[in-house]
């Protein structure tokens, strides 16, 4: 990371695009084709599309945006041309992009593990889920027109306790039960060396399942700490690990320390907006997915 004098003096804007351009250069390749134009590497258009989603604005309205931005311009290599609005369209819709974006996050998310281990600190995740609307009518306002509200962008996410940097990603359709995406959540977020391995995952109710806790602890050595939901009329808790998460044991454990993630995704929301604009399934969730990779540099 840079010191923070350096930081100070770069804009925000000039320096989410210079991660971005860094970042992606170690995931792509410099062009799609061997008979392409090569008027743009592919981690070129690739940072444009983290600009796009960080400034929450339409493909040609970027291309404005950069037009009275010669620092920008530099930074992305591009003083002398240009890429058009359905350049960067056409580059969105492939498959690669919510790949990429899942192992930049991840890259990210496992300096952030690194730096925290060499402090001598506890690691630790925290994981929740959050909705992005499917179009610019909120929730609130659907729910007075009488509309139903069918489906919307749901985003499962794994966070570094104490530097709030995610290390894995998910994305899918709401509304839907959280333990249905935990295993793929947990394999992504625990996919790095076993140095980094955080010791605990905190995470709320929605989670409440003994074969949760089983998965972390057999399949990654990691203890989950989940707060319980009870559903006994006694309101005793069953189950081999479900019935040791008393209010006691989750104090001990510091599970205060799982806010932190509601945190994050309501600075996501205020950074980059609640709602998407994309139209199609395939360019909604990469929209969604470079939202959280565009916040995420913005605070590195």
């Amino acid at each position: 990371m840079r010191n923070k004098t350096a930081k100070a003096k770069t804009p925000k804007l000039e320096r989410v695009a210079e991660l971005a351009m860094r970042l992606g250069r170690r995931h792509l390749a410099d062009y799609g084709a061997v008979k392409s134009r090569h008027d743009f590497t592919q981690w070129q258009l690739m940072s444009c599309l983290i600009l796009r989603a960080y400034l929450k604005t339409t493909y040609r309205g970027l291309i404005e945006w950069l037009e009275g931005h010669t620092g920008l311009r530099t930074v992305l290599g591009m003083e002398e041309k240009l890429p058009h609005d359905t350049t960067l369209q056409k580059f969105s819709v492939r498959s690669e992009v919510l790949k990429i974006a899942d192992a930049i996050i991840a890259q990210v998310g496992q300096a952030a593990l690194r730096a925290q281990g060499r402090s001598g600190a506890e690691v630790a995740i925290a994981v929740d889920a959050t909705g992005l609307e499917t179009n610019v009518a909120s929730a609130h306002d659907a729910a007075r027109s009488g509309k139903e509200r069918k489906h919307w962008v749901k985003i499962s996410l794994a966070l570094v306790c104490g530097l709030l940097f995610p290390v894995g990603m998910v994305a899918g359709w709401g509304p839907s039960s959280d333990k249905s995406d935990a295993p793929e959540l947990f394999d992504k977020s625990f996919d790095m060396p076993l140095e980094l391995l955080p010791q605990k995952l905190y995470g709320d109710a929605g989670y409440d399942a003994d074969w949760i806790h089983t998965y972390c602890r057999e399949e990654h050595g990691v203890e989950a700490i989940i707060k319980p939901a009870t559903c006994r009329a006694d309101g005793t808790l069953g189950g081999t690990y479900r019935s040791r998460m008393t209010k006691a044991k989750l104090k001990r454990a510091g599970y205060g320390k799982r806010w932190q993630i509601e945190s994050f995704f309501s600075g996501l929301k205020r950074t980059t907006g609640g709602a998407l604009s994309a139209r199609t399934d395939l360019t909604l969730h990469h929209e969604a997915a470079l939202r959280i990779l565009a916040y995420t540099l913005n605070r590195r």
